[in-house]
């Protein structure tokens, strides 16, 4: 966070707020999304497998075998998340999960509330560079945006599930995107069917008390 005052992170920050305390809305869903950079990892050799008695074992070099990108989206309110696997994170990318999220995940949403960061890609400049104006334009206006502020993605709730897929999902070597994909698939629907949701607790008024230094004073 900011050293000191800053209104510009005080803004957004308090817009995030009060998008989480909005009661649910299923006409309106509120959607937060994020992405993860993953290296992809290969044994040199095969490790050796768990026997009774004896742990599993596995030679501490590897070879890289590349990168991707995860983007997942969550509805913190619904318990619903969905991650995919991508081998880029351009513009172009991010503009076909979001046709994505609109017409397969909530085709009969009015418009779904994301919160994310402000990353270049994040923009709908992006679905103008991907699609015809006709399309583009109306992705756009189911959209209603909420930026975090810079150096606060703490406030993006897709953080948490990031957060939590990590550690449930990716702490061993996976070599190759098919293989990423089938991981982290299992492990959205799994925590889809028991539920997992996230009960952000944090207000503007709290915001206003702990963090009353970012505020300028006027």
């Amino acid at each position: 966070m900011p050293a000191k005052a800053n209104a510009e992170f005080v803004a957004r920050m308090e817009d995030v707020l009060e998008t989480y305390a909005l009661p649910y809305d299923p006409e309106i869903p509120l959607i937060c999304m994020d992405e993860q950079p993953v290296q992809l990892l290969d044994h040199t050799r095969p490790p050796e497998k768990m026997k009774p008695g004896k742990v599993r074992k596995e030679d501490y070099e590897y070879e890289r075998k590349g990168s991707c990108t995860l983007f997942l989206f969550t509805e913190p309110l619904a318990g619903w998340r969905h991650v995919c696997a991508s081998q880029r994170r351009t513009k172009s990318d991010w503009a076909e999960q979001i046709r994505e999220l609109l017409e397969v995940h909530y085709p009969k949403a009015k418009r779904i509330r994301l919160v994310m960061d402000n990353l270049n890609t994040h923009t709908l400049s992006s679905l103008y560079e991907t699609f015809s104006p006709d399309v583009a334009l109306s992705l756009a206006k189911r959209l209603e945006i909420h930026y975090t502020p810079k150096h606060g993605s703490w406030l993006n709730i897709a953080e948490i599930e990031l957060s939590a897929m990590t550690i449930q999902c990716l702490h061993r070597r996976i070599s190759s995107m098919e293989q990423l994909q089938q991981e982290v698939t299992a492990w959205q629907v799994k925590r889809n069917q028991d539920q997992k949701s996230v009960q952000w607790h944090f207000t503007t008024e709290d915001a206003r008390g702990k963090l009353k230094h970012l505020y300028p004073k006027i």
